[in-house]
């Protein structure tokens, strides 16, 4: 079954096999001359890195590519993706790969054009309001894994090299104006990396749905991406060449980005310091931690997960939803605490004061104190 689909919401997203042929026509299209590719380093010398910048080159648009990125990007690789794309003459971005290559190529796009520090845009209040729109530079989004969904997202999050903290860096026109999702880019993922990439998609849909706030679009679309997870993630982990799931991962991280903008919680409270102090894999840490962040919430969502429950086909209320995601992460060979992880325990207490400052902190159904937050912690070991 072959999927294929033009959407317009939240940008233009052309999702299906074979159209990442179309990059250089989006780029175009959006008036790009000579577009910067930016990806992470990893995925730089790779085949379909290579193809993309062949397209690119074949139509005219140059090739080159900037790929000096860590796998949880921080300014030094931002001042670094600035000078390559100031030196070349560039005039727009095609952020290539997972959330690192996305990240940091809208970064680059919004930042090259900006007078202050990139640290004066952070998502506080109307912060965002500080950076003259008009110099950010147009992107095209091209997602390797199915995850993040940075690629329909207006943020990038940027590590402080100094403080190891994550910040996340918001401007609406970090927005790509072109997404192409072609789930054949996504075949040749490690199996570790498409189980933790789809977990962070469930994560997102997850906390967007468990969220207080009011905004009933994400809120159904979280349900779906919830759906789509349990049905195809483990297909596309078992067999990496199944493109019908393949594809339908793709939808689903997409739809977790879009529908966090209703809010997310404790998952990402925990694992963004946890990933900032130890480097780890950002959607296989929010696997890790979210057993114990289901309980934590409990008393508060139990209604709202039962519903879910039902939608996605699962008996028994909330514990038979809890049970699905403890049997979804052992199917995954998700580690089954962050001591399996191989974290020690004896920085909880900085990590519990990163994680009730971090953002999403803000969006979780049960309000986090230092207290129970240490707590909350605890029971991750």
């Amino acid at each position: 079954m072959n999927i294929v689909a033009n959407w317009s919401y939240p940008t233009a997203v052309k999702m299906g096999r074979g159209r990442i042929k179309e990059l250089a026509d989006a780029c175009k299209s959006l008036g790009m001359k000579k577009p910067l590719l930016i990806t992470d380093r990893g995925l730089a010398p790779m085949a379909i890195t290579q193809t993309a910048l062949d397209v690119l080159e074949e139509a005219g648009l140059g090739r080159a590519l900037f790929a000096d990125v860590d796998p949880n990007p921080n300014e030094k690789n931002l001042e670094a993706g600035i000078k390559a794309y100031k030196d070349g003459g560039h005039d727009g971005v095609v952020a290539f790969g997972g959330g690192s290559g996305l990240d940091l190529g809208k970064c680059v796009a919004f930042m090259a054009g900006q007078t202050r520090p990139v640290w004066d845009f952070e998502d506080i209040g109307d912060w965002w309001t500080r950076a003259n729109s008009d110099a950010i530079a147009p992107i095209v989004a091209v997602p390797t894994t199915a995850g993040t969904g940075s690629e329909v997202g207006r943020a990038s999050v940027i590590t402080n090299s100094v403080t190891h903290v994550k910040k996340i860096i918001f401007h609406p026109k970090f927005l790509p104006g072109v997404v192409i999702c072609d789930p054949e880019l996504t075949v040749g993922m490690p199996k570790m990396i498409t189980a933790g990439t789809g977990m962070d998609a469930f994560a997102h849909c997850l906390e967007a749905y468990s969220s207080p706030f009011y905004h009933p679009m994400s809120q159904g679309i979280a349900l779906e991406g919830m759906r789509l997870v349990k049905e195809f993630l483990p297909r596309a982990y078992h067999d990496g060449t199944d493109l019908e799931a393949r594809t339908n991962m793709m939808s689903a991280a997409a739809m977790g980005a879009v529908a966090f903008q209703k809010g997310l919680g404790a998952i990402h409270a925990l694992s963004h310091p946890i990933g900032a102090v130890y480097n780890t894999h950002h959607g296989m840490t929010n696997a890790v931690v979210m057993p114990p962040v289901l309980k934590f919430n409990r008393h508060v969502i139990e209604d709202k997960i039962e519903r879910a429950a039902a939608y996605l086909g699962i008996a028994g209320g909330f514990d038979g939803f809890y049970d699905y995601v403890l049997a979804l992460r052992a199917e995954l060979h998700v580690p089954a605490n962050l001591t399996a992880m191989g974290i020690a325990n004896d920085r909880i207490d900085e990590l519990s004061a990163m994680a009730i400052e971090d953002p999403s902190a803000g969006g979780n159904p049960v309000k986090m104190t230092l207290e129970n937050t240490k707590k909350l912690f605890a029971d991750c070991f």
